[in-house]
């Protein structure tokens, strides 16, 4: 098991629009993390994971973002992307684990693809539990809350908070190490998913988003 129980994975992203977007400045995200005591990184694309896997011996859990508006899915959506990511030093590779329509192979196949000829581990992305039960039939490693709230099945959870239901949900149904990410902003949050059983808990913006950071900030200020 790369990811150690009782693990905060950090994740390391910017999308093109952020001043921090560039791999000099996620691998130094990662190092940063990595310092603070963070045992596993999660980052976007090619350049961002080699950048990150040539300054860190910490398990990365890579994805490829992407964009194309004839399908939802984005978070490595085919196997080629799987490939790339696995070449460029992912240990675990991310995957979006929905039903949904996407620009490669079915969810199976690519679990059993990236599984067999990459010999990879797989950190499956849902937002239902009946997701996650697919994806350990097929084979997933990790399954994650990641999704809850962003696909429009479960929109309606978005604006409460971490999906800790969910959690609690898929600990009691499922044998896998059982990840908590997706909306986890606050050290009490994190202490909480831990205390349901999360085997681990990724936290993204709420520690390398600067710019969504300081706007919470202001809101704060300005309320």
């Amino acid at each position: 098991m790369l990811i150690p129980k009782g693990a905060l994975v950090v994740s390391c992203q910017a999308r093109a629009d952020n001043p921090l977007h560039g791999s000099v400045y996620m691998s130094a995200m990662a190092r940063a993390a990595e310092a603070g005591g963070a045992q596993g990184i999660r980052a976007n694309g090619v350049e961002d994971v080699a950048a990150i896997r040539a300054v860190t011996a910490l398990p990365i859990i890579g994805i490829s973002k992407v964009w194309d508006e004839r399908f939802s899915v984005y978070i490595t959506p085919g196997f080629e992307n799987a490939e790339q990511i696995a070449k460029a030093g992912a240990d675990i590779i991310g995957i979006d684990a929905t039903p949904r329509p996407r620009d490669g192979d079915p969810v199976e196949r690519l679990i059993a693809r990236i599984r067999n000829e990459l010999t990879k581990e797989v950190f499956a992305d849902i937002a239902t539990l009946d997701e996650a039960k697919a994806a350990y039939a097929y084979g997933a490693t990790y399954v994650a809350t990641t999704l809850s709230g962003y696909t429009e099945e479960t929109t309606m959870r978005r604006g409460e908070g971490p999906d800790l239901e969910l959690l609690e949900a898929l600990i009691a149904a499922l044998p896998v190490p059982i990840v908590a990410e997706g909306r986890f902003d606050t050290p009490e949050l994190v202490a909480e998913a831990f205390k349901r059983g999360a085997h681990a808990v990724v936290v993204g913006t709420a520690i390398t988003n600067p710019r969504e950071i300081t706007k919470k900030f202001v809101r704060a200020a300005q309320a």
